[in-house]
């Protein structure tokens, strides 16, 4: 099963995101969430399997220049996530429909995603999906 998740489901969403996005905490989630969810902007999605969530997704309304696309707002994939021992069984595959048909309700004409340059499940994931890959960077800095 996969529901539209709301700010009560904040602190789930935030456990699970922070198995992703490891260099945030539980509470910086909360509160970053929070703040895409009140936008209006944003939309997250939970999926579960026997009543326990397994993994979400979360997409937003992009109106800046988003790489390779044409229109604007483009409807972006910014973070999927379903838990090791659940993977391979569809389930992102759901979770993205779900953010598309949310986007195209919101009016786009276009989806977009990204992924860091060395992390090839993703890569994969978004090939698998129909994504067309569009352009590769790698940014620098230096301090002054």
């Amino acid at each position: 099963m996969i529901r539209t998740a709301g700010t009560n489901d904040i602190e789930t969403l935030a456990k699970l995101a922070v198995m992703m996005w490891h260099n945030h905490s539980v509470n910086e989630l909360i509160n970053e969430f929070y703040e895409k969810m009140t936008s209006g902007k944003s939309q997250f999605y939970l999926k579960y399997e026997n009543d326990f969530p397994i993994g979400f997704a979360q997409c937003q309304l992009r109106y800046d220049y988003v790489e390779g696309t044409k229109t604007t707002p483009v409807g972006y994939l910014e973070g999927i996530f379903i838990k090791e021992e659940y993977r391979n069984r569809g389930y992102a595959k759901e979770l993205l429909t779900e953010c598309e048909v949310w986007a195209r309700n919101k009016g786009c004409k276009e989806f977009a995603s990204d992924c860091e340059i060395e992390n090839t499940d993703s890569f994969y994931f978004h090939k698998a999906l129909d994504f067309t890959e569009t352009n590769r960077i790698i940014c620098f800095t230096k301090s002054l």
